[in-house]
C-alpha cells in the first residue's frame, strides 16, 4: 500500500472547497457575533471523563481514545464540540446569567456516521445557556435558519420535533425500562405492527397515543392532528404549543413536524430540529434543547443550541471560482505599485513568476482581467476588452 494513502473516510480539502469552507465559516461566526454569541475554542483532546459526560453511548463509540503518557489517564479526541462548550460554560466561565457561546473546529470520528461520511467533519455551532423558556429556543432556531441563508441555501426547510411528547406518554404508561426500549425502537423505525405488540399492556388512551405517534408526521397541520390524537396531558399540551410557536416564527421557508423523531432522545430534553437534504444521508444541521448537561460539572444549566457540519453544507452550494486579475512578471516600481493598489482595493491579483509557463493558468481562478501597460500606466483590462 502506498505510504501516502489516507485512512478510509479521511480526505484532504483542496483549494476550491477550502476557500468556500473558510469563507462560510467566517460569515457564520460574524453572524453569531452579531447576536452576541462569543467565540470559544475548546481543545482537540481532553480526558474522556469530561469529554463524554452526559452524552450517551453513541458518542462514546465514535470517540478515538488513547492513554496520556504524562498522566496515565484515558484521553479522547473530540467527536462533538457541544459537550466541551457545556463544560466551559458550567465549569470555567461560571457566569450567573445567560451565556451565549459559539465555536468552530474539526472533530474526529472513530466510526463514520454512514459509509460515505467523512470522519473529520468541520463543526460550527452556537449554544445558549441559562434560559429555559421557549424564547431561548426561538432565538437559537432563528439563528440556525439565518446560518443556512448566510451560507447561501436558497430554500430552508426545518424538521421540528419534541422529546417531551414521547416522554410524557411513557410516563403515563409506567412501563419497565426494557419495555420502554422496545417502544422507542419501534417508534424510531415507525414499525406500527411492532409498536402495537409493545403497548398491549397499557391503558387504551396511552396505547392509542403511542400508536398515533408513528403516523404523526408531515406539515404544520400535524400539530392540530396531535392535539386530537394524543392524551390531554399538560406536558404534551405545552410541547405542542411550543412547536406551534416555533413553526410559525422561526423564519424557515417550510416546516415539517415529526413527533416520533427520536434522534438524540437520551440526550435531548425538549424541542429538536434538523435540516436534511436529499443528497445527504445525515442532517446537515441538528439542534435542540439539552437541559442539565452541566450537572456533572457541578452546575446544572438549561441549554439549547445547534451544530452544523460545514463540509456537508458547503457541498450543497454551487461550485464557483473567484474572479482574479493576472499580472505579468516583472519588478518595475510602477507595476508593483499597481498590483499593491489593486490588492488593497480587494482584488485578487496573481503575478506570474519569471520562469512560470506562459500558457498555464495558475490556481483555481477565473482570470477575467489582466494587467497591461495602457496609456502610460498599468491598468486592469478585460481579457480581449477594454480597461476597467
Amino acid at each position: 500500500m502506498p505510504r501516502w494513502l489516507l485512512p478510509e473516510n479521511i480526505s484532504d480539502v483542496l483549494p476550491r472547497e477550502a476557500r468556500r469552507l473558510e469563507a462560510t465559516r467566517r460569515a457564520l461566526l460574524d453572524l453569531y457575533s452579531g447576536y452576541g454569541y462569543e467565540l470559544v475554542i475548546p481543545p482537540l483532546i481532553e480526558y474522556v471523563d469530561s469529554l463524554l459526560t452526559g452524552t450517551g453511548s453513541d458518542l462514546d463509540l465514535r470517540t478515538f481514545k488513547l492513554v496520556d503518557q504524562a498522566s496515565g489517564r484515558m484521553l479522547g479526541l473530540r467527536a462533538d464540540a457541544t459537550p466541551q462548550v457545556a463544560r466551559i460554560d458550567a465549569h470555567i466561565l461560571n457566569r450567573p446569567g445567560v451565556a451565549r457561546l459559539c465555536y468552530s473546529g474539526s472533530v474526529l470520528h472513530a466510526r463514520p456516521q454512514h459509509p460515505l461520511a467523512v470522519r473529520e467533519p468541520l463543526q460550527v455551532g452556537a449554544e445558549l445557556y441559562g434560559a429555559a423558556g421557549s424564547a431561548a429556543d426561538l432565538e437559537v432556531l432563528e439563528i440556525a435558519v439565518a446560518s443556512l441563508r448566510t451560507a447561501g441555501l436558497a430554500r430552508v426547510t426545518i424538521d421540528l420535533g419534541h422529546t417531551g411528547v414521547v416522554r410524557a406518554l411513557l410516563d403515563l404508561a409506567q412501563l419497565p425500562p426494557e419495555a420502554e426500549d422496545d417502544i422507542l425502537a419501534a417508534l424510531s423505525t415507525k414499525d406500527t405492527p411492532a409498536l402495537i405488540e409493545c403497548v398491549t399492556g397499557v391503558t387504551t388512551t396511552v396505547r392509542e397515543g403511542l400508536i398515533a405517534l408513528a403516523r404523526l408526521g408531515g406539515g404544520v397541520q400535524t400539530i392540530a392532528a396531535a392535539r386530537k390524537a394524543l392524551p390531554r396531558a399538560a406536558p404534551i399540551a405545552v410541547a405542542l404549543d411550543d412547536l406551534e410557536m416555533l413553526a410559525t416564527r422561526c423564519g424557515a421557508d417550510e416546516v415539517t413536524i415529526d413527533l416520533a423523531d427520536l434522534h438524540g432522545y437520551r440526550y435531548l430534553t425538549g424541542v429538536t430540529f434538523a435540516v436534511h437534504a436529499p443528497e445527504l444521508a445525515n442532517a446537515v444541521l441538528r439542534g435542540g434543547r439539552y437541559d442539565n448537561i452541566g450537572k456533572a460539572f457541578g452546575r446544572a444549566r438549561p441549554a439549547v443550541g445547534f451544530s452544523i457540519y460545514l463540509r456537508e453544507l458547503v457541498g450543497l452550494l454551487p461550485a464557483d471560482a473567484p474572479n482574479a486579475i493576472l499580472a505579468p512578471a516583472g519588478e518595475a516600481a510602477e507595476l508593483r505599485e499597481a498590483i499593491r493598489a489593486l490588492r488593497a482595493a480587494g482584488h485578487i491579483v496573481v503575478q506570474r513568476l519569471p520562469d512560470e509557463v506562459a500558457d498555464a493558468e495558475p490556481g483555481d481562478f477565473v482570470f477575467d482581467r489582466e494587467l497591461r501597460y495602457v496609456d502610460s500606466g498599468w491598468r486592469a483590462v478585460a481579457r480581449g476588452g477594454t480597461s476597467s
